[in-house]
């Protein structure tokens, strides 16, 4: 398939159009220099899946793995973008405290923090590659950690001890550790 989308595509992105959509604007927010907003970011989303995807995803879930990935890209390119358009600024860096319900605070205050944060993954990745799932689930596809650990086929406290000490690392990673 060569950027055309299938009906298996357009149902999936039918049916989980609000969830991405909640989700854009939860990653984005404290983003005063994204351009996207959280509707262009989820059009751009359906964009790329559709001018790449070589095979319909094999289920719902799949599908949102996708688009958490698509979403993540595109992020880190416009960050890119911005970033070399303008440098400096004396901004925080990401904000990893955890919330009551669980969650990472998904606001950042640029370019430079996504862009940080994108190269703090790269890294985790060659490291632990299962880690590294888990935080782009859990950050980029804003799943729970029983989904997270639905999508792994692990168990919920094995994802939980992985973000767990994921965080922490890139906690520190990222200049923010003791």
């Amino acid at each position: 398939m060569t950027g055309e989308a299938t009906p298996d595509l357009d149902h999936l992105f039918s049916m989980t159009y609000e969830h991405l959509r909640r989700l854009a604007a939860n990653v984005k927010k404290g983003d005063a220099g994204q351009t996207l907003n959280p509707t262009a970011l989820v059009n751009e989303v359906y964009a790329r899946l559709a001018g790449t995807l070589e095979k319909s995803p094999e289920s719902v879930l799949h599908f949102k793995r996708m688009a958490a990935r698509a979403m993540r890209q595109i992020l880190v390119d416009a960050a890119r973008h911005r970033s070399a358009q303008k440098r400096g600024g004396d901004q925080p860096i990401l904000s990893f405290s955890d919330r009551e319900s669980g969650g990472w605070d998904r606001s950042f205050a640029g370019a430079d923090d996504l862009l940080a944060l994108d190269q703090a993954l790269v890294r985790l990745n060659s490291l632990d590659p299962q880690q590294g799932k888990v935080v782009e689930f859990h950050f980029f596809g804003g799943f729970t950690i029983a989904e997270t650990a639905d999508m792994l086929g692990t168990s919920r406290s094995t994802v939980d001890r992985q973000w767990r000490a994921a965080r922490a690392w890139l906690t520190f990673q990222l200049g923010q550790g003791p």
